[in-house]
């Protein structure tokens, strides 16, 4: 196999780099839609999160041999000989928990299959050992093991916890040539590493103006990267979906915090980004500065937090608050018996008046129980709850049976000095070539919120929804959440700049009403990131909330209504 990854394209030519997988369990049918849709040097894939971590964690548990992404394997027995082909090499962190595994099973399907390939992998990541208690303790590493290997004749590239960007910045490094010194163009690749790394996120998928193209069938994204860090993102000819400034600016957003956007190759200026249109389907970021990257690395841990049971109760018709206190007051002798830790009752009032449907005429009422105690949460619950149903409120049913009761993880964030640990890049003939850790560094600290624009001059108002002059992204990270927020022209940026205070959001999301909200500036986006912490609990596995990723938060604020200038409406 043959590339372009370490310099062997036409010189001065972009660094095509696609993505096929935003996720663990994404469309099987994008990597063969990516590598026969066009042009391509390097092909992506990012199968790792917070909660599939934890999730391989259990799956090694079950077998020593386990602990990456099967699903790419699969993806490789139809798609390895066409990259092949091709000269398109394959970068993913599919690895996991288990790289040099997934290392050995690709070579072996490799063999069967008759392709030649050598295939690296990098490894490092793992700190479980150093932490006691935790299934998975993993720092993320950046992208020059990634760099090393390519650079070193590797066809494919397999590794475990590395920061998503670090599957564009490596290739970058590798063909342009650049060293941990080179801040500015390794941030322009984070960025553009940000930009693909959730897939059809970039291209209409998930967009709060979904309805400006196509997207029941969203193409992949790719971007053009050049020697000086800037790049343009793009997809295929003919592909479903659509690039845009805004689709750029959603993702740039996405589980983003302050202008600096920190990593372990380099901290990236979010607050120096410049998109402008170049052409139908293409966006140029440009401007974008780097600076030195912190001295500790990010690491993600992964323990059980103990065992949760969920009843939801259907309530129909009249008298909806008087049949949910029935049903507390009777759960709630149950309960006292052997008090599990945590009790959680929620009622959604899905309900409408004179409904035409039984449906619509009813509400739920959800109880969650948790507990370090599995008989706590389990049978006990359960009978509980199914005991009621000829002796509650009329009308009685639950949504499904309950269950014995289930584990939950917890995500917790640790940080470790850079050189903590043993980041090496595993050559296809077996050499290790070690990757040492920056050697300049610098703290993080927030930027000075900039100046804002004019704000709009006094006039009529009217109630309506912040989505129309708005749009929304929002994601996890552990058990905060982010929401970045976006105007759709100067003048509503101008508005949006002085009204969208701090104060203002926990009043629309009463739900932050008593947790800490930082307002983060992005004047070159005409956007404010929003970040919540604490509102998801202890991550994702704990399932704190109805919307545990808080993946819709962003949508909920955009559906609230404020007095908004008639100018902008």
């Amino acid at each position: 196999m043959t590339g372009t990854a370490t310099g062997t394209a036409k010189a001065g030519s972009p660094l095509r780099i696609g993505n096929a997988s935003g996720f663990y369990g994404d469309r099987f049918d994008a990597m063969r839609e990516m590598l026969t849709g066009g042009d391509l040097d390097v092909l992506t894939g990012d199968y790792l999160a917070e909660l599939t971590m934890l999730i391989l964690a259990r799956d090694r548990l079950k077998n020593p041999d386990a602990g990456y992404a099967r699903t790419f394997l699969r993806q490789l027995e139809e798609c390895l000989g066409l990259a092949h082909e091709r000269g398109v090499r394959i970068v993913s962190n599919a690895g996991g928990l288990n790289p040099a595994g997934l290392a050995d099973a690709v070579r072996k399907l490799a063999a069967e299959i008759g392709v030649p390939v050598r295939v690296a992998h990098v490894e490092g990541d793992d700190l479980t050992a150093a932490h006691p208690g935790a299934l998975a303790a993993h720092a993320y590493l950046g992208g020059f093991g990634i760099a090393a290997c390519l650079r070193e004749g590797a066809d494919v590239v397999v590794t475990g916890r590395v920061t998503d960007a670090a599957l564009v910045t490596g290739p970058a490094a590798a063909r342009f040539g650049w060293t941990p010194d080179d801040h500015d163009e390794l941030a322009g690749a984070v960025i553009a590493g940000h930009v693909l790394e959730c897939g059809t996120q970039a291209t209409g998928g998930n967009y709060s103006f979904f309805r400006d193209g196509d997207v029941r069938h969203p193409g992949f994204p790719l971007a053009e990267i050049h020697a000086d860090g800037s790049s343009v993102i793009t997809k295929h000819p003919g592909t479903g979906g659509f690039v845009d400034t805004g689709t750029v600016t959603a993702q740039l957003l996405y589980e983003t915090g302050g202008a600096r956007y920190a990593g372990p190759d380099v901290t990236a200026r979010l607050d120096t980004v410049r998109l402008t249109r170049d052409g139908t389907d293409r966006v140029r970021i440009d401007g974008v500065r780097g600076e030195a990257p912190p001295p500790v690395l990010k690491a993600g841990l992964n323990r059980l937090g103990g065992f949760r049971n969920e009843v939801v109760f259907v309530l129909t018709g009249l008298d909806i608050e008087a049949k949910a206190e029935l049903v507390r007051a009777q759960m709630g002798e149950a309960l006292a018996k052997s008090p599990p830790a945590e009790v959680r009752w929620d009622l959604v009032r899905t309900d409408r008046p004179d409904a035409g449907t039984e449906e619509t005429a009813s509400a739920l009422l959800r109880l969650v129980v948790r507990d370090a105690d599995e008989a706590k949460v389990g049978r006990a619950l359960s009978g509980a709850a199914i005991e009621l149903a000829l002796a509650s409120y009329p009308g009685f049913h639950v949504l499904s049976p309950p269950g014995k009761g289930s584990p939950y993880g917890v995500f917790e964030a640790a940080y470790v000095p850079q050189d903590a640990v043993d980041h090496t890049a595993v050559l296809h003939d077996g050499r290790r070539i070690p990757v040492p850790p920056p050697a300049d560094t610098a703290p993080l600290t927030d930027v000075p919120e900039p100046p804002l624009p004019e704000p709009l001059p006094a006039g009529p108002t009217r109630r309506a929804p912040l989505g129309v002059v708005a749009g929304a992204r929002s994601g996890d990270k552990g058990g905060n959440a982010n929401v970045g927020v976006w105007a759709v022209s100067d003048p509503a940026w101008r508005w949006l700049a002085h009204h969208l205070t701090a104060e203002r959001f926990r009043e629309l999301i009463p739900e932050a009403a008593g947790l800490p909200v930082t307002r983060h500036v992005l004047p070159n986006l005409r956007a404010l990131n929003f970040v919540v912490e604490g509102i998801l609990g202890a991550g994702v596995a704990a399932q704190h909330r109805f919307d545990p990723q808080a993946k819709a938060l962003g949508e909920w604020l955009r559906s609230r209504h404020l007095d908004i200038p008639e100018v902008l409406l």
